[in-house]
């Protein structure tokens, strides 16, 4: 478990899958992917998401608000698809429901996973990456001090997508 002070990273609990499938739903959350997501895509999704955290150690944590108690998303670490260009790598990922988004919830935590994946997983670089269009994202890992130092065609989405071109940011430990 990681804190921050208005933010508690934890594992992923039973009754969480609901407020994940909402958030997996939002068109608007889910904009800059392909589409959203129905409950058993989602369903699929976190059990992909816990078994990766067994496996590896690290993942991606759910976000808890300390005030309310509520689960607002996620904010973690991930091994990196093998067919993206810049793979193996890790990178830095998160998704929040609308409701926390605006509120620097994303950077909060993403700076505190940062923390974790340089000095507690002795990772020396960790990346993130989101397509062009996805401005909001940019601006997190801007305020996270990370590099922009790409583009590249994510490989698996179809040529002429919209969301096919990416950017990639990285930021090295020390």
């Amino acid at each position: 478990m990681l804190s921050t002070e208005r933010l508690i990273l934890r594992a992923w609990r039973d009754d969480d899958c609901t407020a994940f499938a909402a958030l997996n739903a939002d068109p608007i959350v889910m904009r800059f992917f392909p589409a959203p997501l129905a409950r058993e895509q989602s369903d699929a999704l976190l059990a992909r998401i816990r078994s990766r955290m067994a496996e590896q150690g690290f993942g991606l944590w759910a976000v808890e608000e300390k005030h309310s108690g509520e689960c607002c998303g996620f904010v973690g670490l991930n091994r990196v698809d093998a067919a993206l260009p810049f793979a193996p790598a890790v990178e830095i990922s998160w998704r929040l429901a609308l409701r926390f988004q605006g509120q620097g919830y994303a950077t909060e935590a993403a700076q505190r996973v940062l923390e974790a994946g340089f000095n507690h997983y002795q990772l020396a670089e960790i990346v993130s990456f989101t397509t062009l269009q996805n401005l909001p994202s940019q601006r997190v890992m801007i305020k996270l001090g990370m590099t922009r130092c790409g583009e590249f065609d994510h490989p698996l989405l179809p040529a002429g997508h919209p969301l096919m071109r990416h950017v990639l940011y990285r930021k090295a430990s020390g």
